[in-house]
C-alpha cells in the first residue's frame, strides 16, 4: 500500500469515527450551552430538538436557583402553544420547576386541554407543585393503558410484537387502506400489551393495539396522587399493587402507599 493510500485509508477511518461523535455531540442535551447559544436554540423553530435542549438547560438552571433563568420565562409561557408536541411536553415539565414564574400557572392550566395525553399529564403533574389539583383526572389517566384504534378500514401489513417496549411516537403497525399505507404510532411511551396481527382486517374505529404506560410515567402519577388523589382514583391505582405483571417492587410499594394516603384523607 502506497503512502497516499495509507493516508486515504486513515482519513476514511477517522471520518467514520468522527461522524457518529459529531451527531451525538449535536443532539446530546447534556452539552452545556452559553447564554447566547441557549437563547438562539430556544428560538430555533426549524430544529425542535434545539428548543428541547434549551428548555432542559433552563430547567436545570431553575433547579440550581440560577437567577439567569428568569430572562427566558416569557419564552416558556409562549412555548406552551408550540406546534411541536415534544416541545410542549418538555415545556410543561420545566414550568413546574418554579411556582413563582409569571404566567406559568395560567399556561399550565390551558395545557390541560392539549390534544396530547403526555402534554396534559405533564402539565397536571407540574400543577401539583403549585398546590393545584385541577389536573387530577389527567394524572389518573396516566395510569391507564392507551387504546389505539384504526383511523379507517384496512388490513394490517406489518406489526410489532406484544411485549415490546416502545417510545412515544414509536411505530406499532402499518395499515393498508386502499392504495395508502397508514402508520399507527403509540401516543405514550410504554410496552405493547396487544396488537392486531399481520393480515388482520380492521374496521374504522376498531382497536388495533393496547399500550401499557411506562414505569416512569406510572411512578410520577402515583407520587402525585399520593398528594392529591381521591377515592375515585383507587380503581386506577389498585391494579399496580397486585394485578399488573412486570411491575417493579418500587412501583408496587408506591401504589400501596398512595392507596393508604388516599384512604386516610377520606377519613
Amino acid at each position: 500500500m502506497s503512502r497516499s493510500q495509507k493516508l486515504l485509508f486513515f482519513l476514511t477511518a477517522w471520518l467514520i469515527c468522527l461522524m457518529p461523535f459529531l451527531f451525538w455531540w449535536n443532539t446530546w442535551f447534556g452539552r452545556k450551552l452559553s447564554d447566547q447559544q441557549l437563547n438562539a436554540y430556544l428560538h430555533d423553530t426549524k430544529k425542535p430538538r434545539h428548543i428541547q435542549q434549551a428548555l432542559v438547560q433552563v430547567g436545570e438552571r431553575i433547579t440550581r436557583h440560577d437567577a439567569s433563568a428568569k430572562q427566558w420565562y416569557p419564552d416558556l409561557v409562549q412555548l406552551a402553544a408550540d406546534p411541536v408536541e415534544e416541545v410542549r411536553n418538555t415545556d410543561a415539565w420545566v414550568m413546574g420547576q418554579d411556582t413563582t414564574g409569571a404566567g406559568f400557572h395560567e399556561a399550565l392550566l390551558k395545557m390541560l386541554n392539549d390534544p396530547s395525553p403526555m402534554v396534559r399529564g405533564n402539565a397536571a403533574l407540574s400543577l401539583v407543585r403549585f398546590g393545584d389539583d385541577t389536573g387530577r383526572p389527567q394524572i389518573a389517566a396516566l395510569l391507564q393503558p392507551a387504546q389505539i384504534t384504526s383511523p379507517e378500514h384496512g388490513r394490517i401489513v406489518d406489526a410489532d410484537r406484544a411485549g415490546t417496549a416502545i417510545h412515544q411516537g414509536g411505530l406499532i403497525a402499518k395499515l393498508q387502506s386502499g392504495k395508502e399505507t397508514v402508520e399507527i404510532r403509540s401516543p405514550i411511551p410504554g410496552r405493547i400489551r396487544s396488537v392486531a396481527g399481520t393480515g388482520a382486517e380492521i374496521a374504522a374505529g376498531a382497536e388495533i393495539a393496547v399500550v401499557d404506560p411506562s414505569t416512569e410515567q406510572v411512578w410520577e402519577a402515583l407520587r402525585a396522587l399520593y398528594v392529591i388523589g381521591q377515592p375515585d382514583d383507587l380503581p386506577a391505582i389498585l391494579p399496580y399493587e397486585r394485578e399488573i405483571p412486570d411491575i417493579s417492587n418500587d412501583v408496587r410499594q408506591q401504589a400501596g402507599e398512595t392507596e393508604k394516603a388516599i384512604r386516610e384523607r377520606a377519613k
